[in-house]
């Protein structure tokens, strides 16, 4: 008898202390991303919430908000609503925290990663090498939990009015550009006229045809039908923009350890994911035989085809063509240098010059 009672004893106690805790968990908690879920980014995101539901056993839902829902459109914002707890998670891109986390820029130097021999291979070690802890010790700074990285993608650019293979081909046209100042000084220097505008407003401004061109990864073009509004494309990979899967310090703190490990290795898996999807058709084969190994590959796998199937003029740039604009925007690169710190450009130099060989 006695020992029965003190097990009664003890689950008691178990009950009163581990109670608490899963009543503090949320019946949902709110995820941000910018685009639709019809995008690499939206696919990544949305993958990592079916992850931590099922490997949780539904105790952890998360539900994503597409198309900026949660910043009422200021997607610059998002880095502020997810830091003081109006947003519990995000899978962001760094160009939009980049405001308030200036070591982001890194990513945005222009054709500071288009350049070197294997522009995925520089970026992988980047984001695995000494530049890429510093860039994470500085988003934890700022106030959020970093789980791991995604991919949005190179940034390609395209137009309603001519193709575009040199710096002049840009002068004075009307260019769509995140609310970045990097960005703003970029197509200065290329002669353009960048017009700042969140992504909520761009696709109505395309249409009215109050901008003339815009700049994003080749892999959202078709899902939001830019071919019915822009001709051509220039494929000139001049910045790369990762995603963050991040969460709110205060959210984080109130899972148990096992439930964080479970949704950090989540965040890994739907970031490798994400990051297949915004590379499939684009890399040497790997990114298309991980998605097959997962049994998820998605039904357009080569970009370039499908664009010109729907009527877009593809123009790839050759390495001297590029060259032409690198030249034009060196100015900014190095004055950028300092902006975001000169050790952190110059560890994120060391970490591609490691796999350059």
């Amino acid at each position: 008898m006695k020992k029965i009672i003190a097990v009664l004893v003890a689950v008691t106690v178990f009950c009163s202390v581990s109670a608490p805790a899963f009543a503090a968990y949320k019946d949902e908690y709110k995820l941000d991303i910018v685009p639709s879920l019809t995008t690499a980014w939206g696919m990544g995101a949305s993958y990592f919430t079916d992850l931590v539901r099922e490997r949780s056993g539904g105790k952890i839902n998360i539900k994503v908000y597409p198309s900026s829902q949660l910043t009422t459109g200021k997607q610059t914002n998002a880095f502020l609503l997810l830091r003081n707890g109006a947003i519990d998670f995000a899978v962001q891109s760094s160009i939009n925290y980049s405001p308030q986390v200036i070591e982001l820029n890194l990513f945005a130097l222009p054709f500071f990663v288009a350049n070197q021999p294997d522009r995925y291979k520089a970026l992988d070690a980047i984001k695995e090498g000494k530049s890429g802890k510093m860039v994470i010790e500085a988003v934890e700074a700022k106030g959020v939990k970093f789980l791991a990285f995604g991919e949005n993608g190179f940034r390609e650019l395209t137009n309603s009015r001519k193709a575009i293979r040199t710096p002049d081909d840009l002068q004075n046209m009307k260019i769509r550009v995140v609310g970045s100042p990097l960005f703003l000084d970029i197509f200065r220097a290329l002669g353009a006229n960048p017009v700042n505008m969140n992504w909520s407003d761009t696709m109505s401004a395309i249409q009215q045809g109050v901008v003339d061109g815009q700049e994003n990864p080749i892999s959202t073009f078709y899902p939001v039908q830019m071919h019915d509004y822009h001709k051509f494309m220039t494929d000139w990979h001049y910045v790369v923009d990762p995603t963050l899967y991040v969460v709110n310090p205060a959210v984080w703190k109130s899972f148990s350890a096992d439930d964080q490990k479970l949704i950090q290795q989540a965040a890994a898996d739907a970031g490798k994911y994400m990051i297949a999807l915004a590379r499939i058709g684009l890399d040497d084969g790997t990114a298309h035989k991980y998605l097959e190994s997962l049994g998820m590959v998605p039904e357009i796998t080569d970009w370039y085809k499908q664009l010109k199937e729907v009527g877009m003029e593809v123009a790839i740039l050759t390495p001297e063509e590029t060259k032409a604009f690198a030249d034009k925007t060196a100015p900014v690169l190095e004055q950028w240098r300092e902006k975001i710190g000169a050790e952190l450009v110059k560890a994120a130099e060391e970490d591609m010059a490691a796999v350059a060989k």
